[in-house]
């Protein structure tokens, strides 16, 4: 095994398995932090608030000793918040320099919280930030040190001038609250967290730092790698990928296809292989703009997925799920509505509602039959428009 598979490996056994054994349910989140680390891209989070976001990426951080910033932004935030404040004492020589001890420009984990609640002024340098990793304020010009900036939401942009901002998260992740049958789970974990969080004789770490010896430079040196994969073999598949996602009206701009290279590359080299192979194609999954195209787009992945031949060195997230029951979906989705039509109910009762007939849907998604697949998944969007998204 090469320096770089082994490297490879040893940020999946003594970061990834950790993480995702530590948190309960988000195995897909923690993977697709590796990803966006090592495809030096980033990543966009879909979903409530109190599902594990900030604190998957500041553990991650954490694990690989790598410095963390993270902000909840509002209307009312300003970049001196994010990026530091004027130095006064060089101001008063005439010198316009920036305090930026333990802010985003020395940051090489970046959680920016309710994104698109930021104001055009801290707006305007995100951009630069996303697409230079440079910070300028006047004549200064500071060079980042960002790995990736990591940003969560519970609402998509509307607005079009935020759509400049969304456009730069290659990779967007739906992440929902835990189904039913993972809460016993997820208490008994949550339990462990807060016992080692007040209990001084245990470290509140989510990992020991003496089990890693993975660093931030060795996530940059696997960076480097993913431009050397080779990607030839793959060419067609890819290709045909690009036009099967704009045809499903998803906007993969010329910009951002090649980008989705990165993320294939980077699939690759967390896999051990400086050849992509067509198991990396998973990485599509993840390019959606609306959240009604989930749902297609993963049916899609899914598709041609199982036109490949297996593979053992297949990422986590190109495995195919367990085929679905069209007849047991269908039947749910009945019970479902039988419910809605008692009239009106509790909150608690319909956020229940909500979460079964959303997971109703990403089951829909990955039949192999297309009429049924469509059926269901549009029966599933009109209950959800009249529960109340």
């Amino acid at each position: 095994m090469n320096a770089l598979a082994d490297c490879a490996a040893r940020l999946r056994d003594e970061v990834v398995v950790p993480l995702k054994a530590r948190y309960v349910g988000r195995e897909e989140v923690v993977d697709l932090i590796a990803l966006a680390l090592v495809a030096g891209e980033h990543l966009f989070l879909y979903g409530p608030p109190g599902t594990a976001k900030s604190a998957l990426i500041r553990a991650f951080a954490s694990a690989v000793h790598g410095s963390y910033f993270e902000y909840l932004l509002t209307r009312f935030s300003e970049p001196n918040e994010i990026f530091g404040p004027i130095d006064l004492g060089k101001l008063r020589e005439g010198i316009v320099a920036t305090v930026t001890t333990g802010m985003l420009p020395e940051a090489e984990f970046v959680f920016l919280d309710e994104l698109f609640n930021a104001n055009s002024a801290i707006l305007n340098n995100l951009l630069t930030v996303l697409n230079e990793r440079v910070y300028r304020r006047g004549a200064e010009i500071h060079r980042l040190p960002m790995l990736s900036l990591f940003s969560a939401s519970n609402h998509l942009p509307e607005d079009d001038a935020l759509q400049a901002l969304f456009d730069r998260f290659l990779l967007r992740c739906r992440v929902e609250p835990l189904p039913r049958e993972a809460i016993g789970a997820l208490l008994a974990a949550g339990w462990e967290l807060e016992r080692q969080r007040f209990d001084g004789s245990r470290t509140t770490s989510a990992i020991a730092a003496s089990a890693v010896s993975i660093t931030a430079d060795d996530l940059r040196r696997l960076a480097q790698a993913t431009l050397h994969v080779d990607l030839v073999p793959l060419a067609p598949l890819i290709g045909e990928m690009v036009h099967k996602v704009r045809d499903l009206g998803i906007a993969l701009s010329d910009r951002r296809a090649v980008k989705v290279l990165k993320l294939i590359a980077g699939s690759a080299v967390l896999c051990g292989r400086n050849v992509a192979e067509p198991s990396d194609i998973w990485v599509f999954r993840y390019v959606w703009d609306r959240a009604e195209q989930i749902g297609p787009l993963s049916a899609l992945v899914q598709e041609l997925l199982q036109q490949q031949k297996p593979s053992t060195q297949a990422h986590a997230l190109a495995a195919i799920p367990e085929r679905p029951n069209a007849e047991r979906i269908a039947r749910l989705l009945d019970e479902a509505v039988q419910e809605v039509q008692k009239g009106p109910q509790r909150l608690t009762a319909l956020a229940r509602l909500r979460e079964q007939v959303t997971r109703l849907a990403d089951q829909a998604a990955w039949l192999a039959d297309t009429s049924q697949r469509e059926h269901l998944q549009r029966r599933a969007a009109e209950l959800l428009d009249r529960i109340g998204r």
